[in-house]
């Protein structure tokens, strides 16, 4: 089922995610949920408080980033390939020289900045099995890791861009509180302003 995103505002987005457990109720159908919701928005990935749920659970998907001719065959190969559920994660450690790319977020529509994250981390998390792993991961993949694991720490990428960027952007940000934005997804807002 195809869930509405929750738009930028909303004091979901600011929660940090509370643990999932082996029992949550119905979670087999809430990450097949999400899955299909960042399908339906050409996301690359989506997490709980996306969806109005203030859990510690991503998911991630990078093969449209695939068809990017600007990486090595390898680097196309693994995103096409990376597609991960993210239970109560961890980050552990962010290592190497900090690089800058162009983030977008689908609760923040029409906005996107340059932001500067490090290459590599160092993740514990568990998926479905709820069997608990530390994994390494770099380049694209940990960057979109790093995004998703914001959000359950209730971080917005727009929290990590400079304050004249901050000052750039406030009426959009405040165009999408009040629901004026229009998608080709579903949005929940925060105070909307016209009638839905």
């Amino acid at each position: 089922m195809i869930l509405p995103i929750v738009g930028y505002g909303d004091p979901v987005l600011r929660k940090v995610g509370e643990s999932v457990t082996p029992d949550y109720p119905n979670l087999k159908e809430t990450i097949a949920n999400m899955y299909e919701t960042m399908y339906n928005a050409y996301g690359v990935g989506l997490a709980a408080p996306q969806v109005g749920l203030a859990l510690r659970l991503f998911v991630i998907d990078t093969a449209p980033f695939s068809d990017d001719e600007d990486l090595s065959s390898n680097e196309q190969k693994e995103l096409k390939g990376f597609k991960k559920t993210f239970i109560n994660a961890k980050i552990v450690k962010e290592e190497g020289e900090e690089w800058s790319f162009n983030e977008g977020c689908l609760s923040i529509p029409d906005v996107r900045e340059d932001v500067y994250r490090k290459p590599t981390v160092t993740i514990e998390y568990c998926e479905e099995d709820f069997v608990m792993k530390t994994e390494v991961f770099e380049g694209l993949v940990a960057r979109v890791i790093q995004h998703e694991y914001d959000h359950i720490e209730g971080i917005l990428f727009t929290d990590k861009i400079s304050s004249l960027k901050k000052r750039l952007i406030q009426k959009k940000l405040k165009n999408i509180t009040e629901g004026k934005t229009s998608q080709e997804y579903r949005m929940k807002f925060a105070s909307p302003k016209k009638a839905r």
